[in-house]
């Protein structure tokens, strides 16, 4: 578990892997023989009070803030109920979310939407739940921000450059990184974010959500529940991404490569401060040791 000591990050990524990957032998083109890491992941079965909600596949740290993440973007955990306890037994491999007040989302269940997010995400009941009268304040953005959001992110040590094959999220505060979470679905590392913010009352208002993964409707819909105005990735969009971002007045950048990017939602609250000139193109070292990017 990464301690809060990277370059001012609150929580850092797991840099050395410890705990979160195996080392595995393996043959390389050339026939030769080498040992790389390989990312674990292993099954996390979430309870609300006495129900069983899902087992999510997950690298296995953070459990807690994955729980009330996945709760909360659920609509199954309301910013302002109170977690009267949590409960996580590594060796059954569930964690228990207790609240004050009674749930029962039995009817909720029976609905759900498989997503297109890596380790198969999965969204119980209407998606767009909660999304019709939400508006998301609005917040100016400068380019600025964002060359050096992704220029730190990029270079900070990662499970993603020691072994690839995970996501990542990062919560930021204008060009600063705060908190750095890895998984092998995006769902799950936004999810966990939402769990930090939860149990550390943090709010979303003034905040920039950076992820790797593509920016597909469901990455919208979590980080617009989450309070959070703009959402920027090097990855690509989707068609219903952008319109809901449209829709709820999020900021939405991607394909972050170097000096390029493309804003699709939310151009008109850009501040384009940034002396491009001073900008450097993307570099081309900074890539993982590990296996593919999943």
């Amino acid at each position: 578990m990464a301690a809060a000591d990277w370059d001012g990050y609150l929580i850092a990524p797991n840099a050395t892997g410890d705990g979160v990957t195996r080392q595995i032998l393996g043959t390389d083109h050339e026939g030769n023989t080498q040992t790389i890491r390989v990312i674990e992941e292993r099954p996390l079965t979430i309870y609300l009070n006495s129900q069983e909600i899902v087992t999510a596949m997950t690298i296995g740290d953070y459990p807690e803030y994955l729980a009330v993440g996945f709760l909360r973007n659920q609509g199954m955990l309301n910013p302002s109920e109170t977690i009267t306890g949590i409960s996580y037994d590594n060796e059954l491999e569930t964690i228990v979310v207790r609240t004050e007040t009674q749930t029962n989302y039995e009817e909720k269940l029976k609905k759900k939407t498989r997503t297109s997010g890596c380790a198969v995400g999965t969204v119980f009941g209407d998606m767009m739940e909660g999304l019709e009268d939400l508006k998301l304040p609005s917040q100016s953005v400068k380019t600025s921000w964002l060359y050096t959001l992704a220029s730190r992110i990029n270079r900070t040590p990662s499970l993603y450059l020691e072994a690839g094959a995970i996501h990542g999220t990062v919560l930021c505060e204008q060009d600063r990184p705060l908190v750095y979470m890895e998984d092998v679905g995006r769902h799950n590392a936004v999810d966990k974010i939402a769990g930090w913010m939860m149990r550390n009352d943090v709010s979303g208002g003034d905040k920039i959500l950076y992820t790797t993964g593509r920016l597909t409707s469901e990455m919208v819909i979590k980080t617009a529940q989450m309070g959070i105005p703009v959402l920027a990735s090097r990855s690509g969009f989707t068609a219903w991404g952008v319109e809901i971002a449209e829709q709820v007045g999020m900021t939405l950048i991607g394909r972050m490569k170097g000096k390029r990017f493309q804003c699709l939602s939310g151009s008109e609250r850009l501040d384009f401060d940034a002396d491009l000139t001073t900008v450097q193109d993307d570099p081309k070292s900074a890539g993982r040791k590990g296996a593919e990017h999943g």
